[in-house]
């Protein structure tokens, strides 16, 4: 356990779930705890402070409340270019985010899940190997609970594990966290406008997830990202390193004709067959074989991953198969809020079909994937705020239509499907401009899909 005793007052910026794990982590363990949010709180956000007696503002940023902290933990959804967060810098107060906070108050195994494109599919897989297998885990992190709320809700005789994906924004903070297994999926543009351009900025957020592993941990890496395995070369890092690749036969997994081979050394493993994975795409190969390499290194037996790997089912929003009718499958992936996931999500289908995308464009360069659109999308239908970047990379390539709603794309994606086996929502772009975040884009899609479904 690594909690700074020289702490008194904590300041969290942020009351979002992070923000509010954060404050009840840092209550419990007798700190000063003042939260300050420039919005609104929810209301059970509201409720749960106000129950633990914490101190807090919303609708704004107090300066002299907020830096007289210690230390401030800060949301990961605020820039380093806000203007409390210079001030508190230039008073030379501690800033980090809530998963270094976390990690402090915890002696737990930590597995950390970070990459472009994957994070969440993985920490789930994981998660559920380790649980069928009856490990006691906590799944926390970007996907959901936070990680010091987990912490704060850990069982000391029970917990064995936290499960944590996370977040570039999440890793920008961090100063002592140590994962036990660092998991980097890959890294591809993304997110450029927080970076103001700078993927190398961006990639390194992601690498700070193993910037602290050491001889007792071990990192775990995608072996056919060329740029990931020159970054990973760079640190010069003294610890396992264990790959997995879809190309080569790789040090931690691969695959073997029709098998996925695991390996616990060099000479030790085990081979599972790809068939028992349930989710699409190479992609999903590759993050299976990530989670694979976790659970042989934790000690699951051959018949115990095969049995966790074939009961896995699709992640919500992310090539979630979310309805069957009038000739159609209807794939939720809006978890897809860059190129590189979409990419994976157009290579996951052979065609024809028709594609669903749009909303606010992250400084994306489609032609990544016009090839994928030009061979298989025979309609986009795009609806969003920047429908005139979507138009110029991929009219020429395929029918282009525009939708107002989400219903109204699903209704246009149904009447014109022609040839087309399967509609699939994949935007490329965030969600903030029709909708409040990616899983209600995702849910208004299922519900729209309803209308269609055999099974209504």
């Amino acid at each position: 356990m690594r909690e700074k005793q020289s702490y008194h007052r904590v300041v969290i910026l942020g009351g979002g779930e992070s923000g509010i794990g954060a404050a009840l982590l840092a209550a419990q363990k007798g700190y000063e705890v003042f939260v300050s949010d420039s919005a609104q709180l929810q209301a059970t956000f509201r409720s749960e402070l106000q129950g633990r007696a914490i101190d807090f503002e919303e609708g704004k940023h107090t300066e002299s409340k907020i830096l007289s902290a210690d230390v401030i933990i800060k949301s990961p959804g605020l820039p380093p270019t806000v203007p409390i967060l210079q001030a508190a810098r230039k008073a030379s107060i501690e800033i980090i985010s809530e998963i270094e906070w976390a990690s402090r108050f915890t002696t737990k195994t930590l597995i950390g899940i970070t990459g472009t494109n994957g994070k969440t599919t993985t920490t789930s897989l994981i998660g559920h190997l380790l649980k069928s297998a009856g490990r006691s885990v906590a799944i926390c992190g970007n996907i959901g609970r936070s990680f010091a709320r987990a912490v704060t809700e850990e069982v000391p005789e029970s917990t064995e594990i936290y499960v944590v994906e996370m977040s570039s924004f999440q890793l920008e903070d961090i100063d002592q966290l140590k994962a036990n297994y660092a998991v980097l999926l890959n890294i591809t543009p993304d997110h450029l406008d927080r970076y103001e351009g700078s993927f190398d900025e961006y990639a390194q957020a992601k690498l700070n997830l193993c910037r602290n592993a050491d001889a007792r941990s071990a990192v775990i890496y995608n072996a056919d990202d060329v740029y990931l395995i020159e970054q990973i070369e760079k640190l010069g890092l003294v610890t396992k390193h264990l790959s997995f690749s879809i190309k080569t036969d790789a040090m931690g997994a691969c695959i073997d004709g029709d098998d996925f081979k695991v390996y616990l050394d060099n000479k030790v493993y085990d081979k599972l067959p790809v068939s028992h994975l349930q989710i699409p795409g190479p992609h999903n190969q590759m993050n299976a074989m990530a989670a694979l390499i976790i659970g042989k290194q934790l000690g699951l037996s051959g018949s115990e991953l095969s049995a966790g790997l074939s009961s896995f089912q699709a992640v919500s929003h992310r090539m979630e198969l979310v309805g069957t009718g009038v000739g159609l499958r209807f794939i939720n992936d809006s978890k897809a809020t860059n190129v590189a996931s979409t990419l994976e999500a157009l290579k996951s289908f052979d065609g024809p079909l028709v594609w669903i995308a749009g909303g606010i464009d992250k400084g994306n360069d489609y032609s990544k994937i016009a090839h994928l659109v030009k061979e298989r999308v025979q309609t986009l239908v795009c609806l969003g705020e920047h429908v005139e970047q979507l138009e110029a990379a991929f009219k020429s390539h395929c029918q282009f239509l525009y939708a107002a709603s989400m219903q109204e794309a699903v209704d246009l994606a149904v009447a014109e499907k022609g040839e087309a086996k399967v509609v699939l929502l994949s935007p490329a772009c965030a969600s903030f401009d029709l909708f409040r975040n990616y899983e209600d884009r995702g849910d208004q899609f299922r519900e729209a899909v309803k209308k269609y479904s055999d099974a209504k």
